[in-house]
């Protein structure tokens, strides 16, 4: 079934506006959104097996993800390319940047196996309890065998993306994620006929889920209608020029993304020194902040999205409106689910204990878990800012700034300050965790400063601009000017 249809809804939408980007983003936040829900009900699932598998799935799955998102974020810099391609009018440029990102997917593959080896030392030298370390060990590795998964989708998925085709999108990662949620609850407990595989299983779940999304899209990408428009099969090839300066652009990204995780992973380790009041309460409160991080993402995306294509329209008016229209909704939607974290903390944590092995009192957790519900509420405004404004540099190219400023700060401020107030100063993870929400202020702050200088919009992305006809805007609806 082909999932790529022309709107009807002509009512003209102000360039760069709330609107457009809704119009955009909606999809996104949905995608996002169910993979918040998934998440959510893998670690509750797993909190539910028992309260190792809780405090191990965190620190493992993001060591897992630390070395995956840079290749990830790589393939997906394949949506500014097919976005500025599409504004332009280059519809085969769409194709052809799409099919660099899948090569860049595929050739990660074998490098991420490779990497198998230092993530279990690292994961090993955390200070973890034997029993977190063992359950840790095997969930990370077969989270790995599986690492394609991500950058393959996001490499198919920036064709569609990019041109703002995010409800095909959506339909795919929403299949992925059911897909997700019941091998999850099956594979863990033994359910349907399937083993039970506790921890190990949820990680099976999502090596198996994963294949889902990029296979729809595939199948989409490759069909008789989209080909026949796109020319997707015959610009399948390598282009070794495009290849390169995808890479020049999207290589920054990706150290970047890797880098910035890879920062956080210290400080999501580090709890792990803390006992495990400290760890299981953290964790939750971590899980908890993909209601909140997740919808972000979209947003950031459909403002790289937008950006992308105003920057291919030489309309840098319009991108710096698209990206500041971006961050009013992230804050408003920030004010909204900020509120539940303050108000019911009792309720996301009550997900969490309602079968669990109960090694620690529910009301310690929980009195700990209200205060880190607090500061990450906090923490959310400031990451509305990174995410959003981020991916709108991004999408204009900018991508040298955000690399070098956000590595800087992640490693000096972020990093270098939670060695020494956990490991030298002794602090807990109360401490810990404001100095979290310093750094990602102080982030926010120099992306925001960053874009509203301008200095991106003198940035080429494109190696030329052929001189067709743009295509029609973001939003596939009329734009009228001011």
């Amino acid at each position: 079934m082909n999932t790529e249809k022309t709107p009807t809804d002509t009512k003209p939408l102000k360039p760069g506006g709330c609107r457009e980007v809704l119009r955009i983003a909606w999809p996104l936040i949905i995608s996002t959104g169910s993979f918040t829900v998934m998440m959510f009900c893998d670690r509750m699932f797993l909190a539910w097996h028992s309260l190792v598998s809780i405090q191990a799935a965190l620190p493992a799955g993001i060591m897992a993800f630390t070395l995956i998102c840079g290749f990830m974020s790589l393939a997906a810099y394949a949506s500014v390319f097919v976005a500025q391609h599409y504004g332009a009018g280059d519809k085969e440029g769409c194709a052809r940047s799409t099919a660099q990102g899948v090569f860049i997917a595929l050739l990660s593959w074998p490098i991420l196996l490779l990497l198998i080896v230092p993530g279990k030392w690292l994961i090993g030298i955390s200070g973890h309890s034997p029993e977190v370390l063992a359950a840790e060990l095997p969930y990370f590795t077969i989270l790995m065998y599986g690492g394609v998964t991500a950058p393959l989708s996001a490499a198919i998925s920036s064709f569609f993306t990019g041109r703002g085709r995010t409800k095909t999108t959506m339909v795919a990662n929403v299949a992925g994620n059911i897909c997700n949620i019941v091998l999850d609850y099956g594979l863990i407990f033994g359910k349907w006929g399937l083993p039970a595989m506790g921890m190990n299983g949820a990680a099976w779940a999502t090596v198996i889920s994963g294949f889902v999304s990029p296979a729809i899209l595939a199948c989409i990408y490759f069909s008789r209608k989209v080909n026949a428009e796109f020319h997707t099969r015959a610009c399948f090839r390598y282009d070794h020029r495009l290849f390169l300066r995808m890479l020049r652009f999207g290589l920054p990204s990706g150290v970047h993304l890797a880098l910035d995780i890879a920062s956080f992973s210290v400080f999501v380790l580090l709890t792990g020194r803390m006992g495990e009041l400290s760890l299981t309460a953290s964790n939750i409160a971590l899980s908890v902040n993909l209601v909140a991080f997740l919808p972000l993402v979209g947003l950031g995306i459909a403002a790289s999205i937008l950006v992308g294509q105003y920057q291919g329209r030489k309309q840098s008016l319009y991108a710096a409106r698209a990206g500041w229209s971006a961050l009013k909704i992230g804050l408003v939607y920030m004010t909204v689910i900020g509120t539940t974290f303050i108000l019911f903390p009792a309720f996301y944590y009550d997900l969490f204990a309602r079968q669990g092995s109960g090694a620690l009192p529910t009301t310690e957790v929980l009195a700990l878990g209200r205060t880190l519900l607090i500061i990450m509420t906090i923490w959310g405004f400031m990451d509305a800012g990174n995410m959003i404004i981020g991916s709108a540099l991004k999408g204009a190219g900018d991508t040298r700034f955000v690399m070098w400023y956000s590595v800087i700060m992640a490693w000096l401020m972020l990093v270098a300050g939670q060695i020494v107030l956990v490991i030298y100063l002794g602090y807990g993870i109360v401490v810990a965790w404001i100095w979290t929400a310093l750094y990602i202020a102080v982030l926010a702050v120099g992306y925001v400063w960053r874009f509203a200088s301008g200095c991106w919009k003198s940035i080429t992305v494109l190696e030329q601009q052929p001189q067709l006809e743009p295509a029609r805007p973001a939003a596939e609806a009329m734009i009228v000017p001011d």
